[in-house]
């Protein structure tokens, strides 16, 4: 592994992480399996680790945390905070309130004493940034977190989360983590040109558009009955991107690769990007994965990925998974009041 910087953190990472999500209930149940798995990832060189505490209602961390033991000081540990961990309104969201108490819960669970980095996993339009920001801020004082990042962010909101730090003099998000891959390029518009202007690492999550990337999703033949495929049924069966598959593969195969292969690299190629996470469930797709960490990518190939699926473009859908503001989410916020309209 050539290791990467983490924006300007100083600290050093793999260019593949690996991402934790599918170990629990949600992917793999088998802890005993996952241990070796973040084991096997680990010989292999992979020094990063990232999970969230509403990863199959915080398995994944505990998961994480029992492989771990006697190796911590080597890995850069990070995990995330937002998503509900219960019924209770208030375990969810960005306040003080519920990062306080998160940050603890995780801390127990990955059985550490510190969090390398420290995410916020999604924008809350209700809570004030700087709210966050100062809750975080202490966190790092306390030596509970090392380094704090923002996951999905809107290029605004990143704009604005750093113009509040400056301002109040509190910490600032130092990394961020977007989706991106060969389908999914919008984040090339703004988001990533201003990651590199504030100097942040990006992690990128969904490398292989949900495993459309994989090329075990073919345009005309019946969706594989797999996990995945049972989670995003819609995403791997729209047509925009099965035909952009179709045209990847053969430029994979002509190149002496696999497709995912070829998708893992084009992430890693981008100037912006510190690492993909790549986001195993069983031990057979680890190994794959493995196999392709020293696959580059030419720049002929990259222009040619480029006439399939032009920079800047989403080919596939995201749904559900990404975020959207609220002015998209909530129709009330486009229209006008009925009396202030006017005649038609």
């Amino acid at each position: 592994m050539q290791y990467r910087s983490l924006g300007q953190t100083g600290i050093k990472v793999s260019p593949y992480c690996l991402g934790a999500m599918m170990f629990g209930g949600i992917g793999n149940p088998d802890h005993d399996e996952c241990v070796r798995m973040i084991h096997r990832a680990l010989d292999a060189g992979i020094n990063f680790i990232d999970t969230a505490d509403r990863y199959s209602a915080g398995e994944s961390e505990e998961i994480v945390g029992k492989a771990l033991k006697g190796r911590r000081e080597r890995i850069v540990l990070a995990t995330k905070v937002h998503g509900p961990m219960g019924d209770d309104p208030n375990m969810q969201g960005n306040s003080r309130r519920w990062i306080t108490r998160a940050v603890e819960d995780s801390l127990r669970r990955l059985q550490t004493d510190h969090i390398d980095l420290y995410q916020v996993h999604r924008p809350a339009p209700d809570t004030d940034v700087e709210e966050t920001l100062s809750v975080l801020t202490d966190l790092l004082r306390e030596g509970k977190v090392r380094a704090i990042g923002a996951s999905t962010f809107p290029a605004s909101d990143i704009v604005e989360a750093q113009g509040v730090a400056e301002r109040r003099s509190l910490a600032r998000f130092r990394t961020e983590q977007p989706p991106y891959s060969i389908l999914n390029r919008s984040i090339e518009r703004e988001v990533l040109p201003v990651c590199l202007r504030y100097g942040m690492g990006v992690m990128a999550w969904s490398p292989l558009a949900k495993g459309m990337l994989t090329g075990r999703y073919r345009k005309g033949e019946r969706t594989p009955d797999t996990v995945r495929a049972r989670y995003f049924a819609k995403a791997l069966a729209d047509e925009g991107s099965l035909g952009a598959v179709e045209q990847l593969i053969p430029l994979a195969e002509n190149a002496g690769m696999s497709l995912m292969h070829m998708a893992l690299a084009f992430v890693v190629a981008h100037p912006a990007l510190t690492c993909a996470i790549i986001g195993p469930r069983t031990m057979e797709q680890l190994e794959g994965l493995l196999d392709g960490a020293g696959v580059v990518l030419t720049d002929d190939l990259l222009d040619r990925i480029d006439e399939i699926v032009p920079p800047g473009v989403d080919v596939a859908p995201l749904g559900a998974s990404a975020y959207s503001p609220p002015a998209i989410l909530q129709a009330s916020l486009r229209r006008r009041p009925l009396a202030e309209r006017g005649a038609a």
